[in-house]
């Protein structure tokens, strides 16, 4: 045999055992560090500093205690006239709801909020009435422009990025939680404002996440901007700014009880 093909194939041989032997080296050395190293200690990997906050939930209610109460049935005194800041003028009933009273105008909380945890509960009309976007139509602005939908759509078809749950024109509902027409339904919604730079460009927008009647509707969807009937989203600069619910003037009579919110930070 040529011994030039011979010394190639010890050559080719030696060459092959060496990189088998590269590979297993390596997932050895890394079985050996992690056998050398020193075991992790429990405090390690502990924090010890500031404590969240104590929250208790009022049992009767389900209140937390840092909330801010903004309608419990009895007045109007958190909030005004959307359209002028006088007196609200919509009905307030003997069982602790208000009622829409149409074309009344909207109205909005005395108070800005920023990012928020917000509880609201909100009954469609018994006697339905109308269809289509007529049908019991609502809505809960945060920050004043962005819409979370209130609507009957049971039994009664819209476009499905303006039905109940929506975010209004932009975000499609996961799935429609309705209670049946007349009954009540509730929203807890977790929503962070959006953040503008010192040029007062957008540079994060706002995440809502809306459950309906406890069910997920709106999974951490990040608005687009204001939402508007007719036109596109818009993102001009704001602050905080109030919670504001909807009269469609459309005799909706909608009604709504036990809204409360919790201020989160940022």
């Amino acid at each position: 045999m040529n011994k030039n093909l011979i010394v190639l194939g010890l050559s080719i041989g030696l060459l092959s055992c060496n990189q088998t032997t590269k590979e297993v080296s390596v997932k050895e050395q890394i079985i050996l560090t992690e056998a050398a190293a020193e075991p992790t200690k429990p405090e390690e990997t502990e924090v010890w500093g500031a404590k969240p906050k104590t929250v208790t939930v009022d049992a009767r209610t389900g209140i937390p205690s840092d909330a801010i109460v903004l309608f419990d049935g009895t007045n109007f005194d958190e909030w005004i006239s959307a359209t002028d800041s006088t007196a609200v003028k919509w009905d307030l009933n003997k069982d602790g709801s208000m009622t829409v009273k149409d074309k009344a105008g909207d109205i909005q909380t005395k108070r800005n909020f920023g990012s928020v945890q917000l509880h609201l509960e909100w009954r469609s009309n018994p006697a339905k009435r109308l269809s289509g976007q007529n049908r019991s139509n609502s809505g809960v602005f945060l920050q004043n422009r962005y819409e979370v939908q209130i609507l009957d759509n049971n039994d009664n078809g819209t476009y499905v990025n303006g039905q109940v749950g929506a975010i209004y024109k932009q975000a499609i509902p996961l799935a429609k939680a309705s209670s049946p027409t007349g009954d009540w339904n509730a929203y807890d919604i977790i929503y962070h404002q959006p953040v503008f730079d010192d040029k007062g460009k957008l540079a994060e927008k706002a995440t809502i996440t809306v459950l309906h009647n406890g069910v997920l509707v709106q999974d951490h969807f990040q608005i687009q901007g204001t939402t508007e009937y007719i036109g596109w989203p818009k993102n001009n600069v704001h602050g905080k700014q109030p919670i504001k619910l909807q009269d469609h003037q459309d005799q909706s009579g909608v009604s709504f009880k036990n809204i409360w919110i919790r201020e989160l930070e940022d």
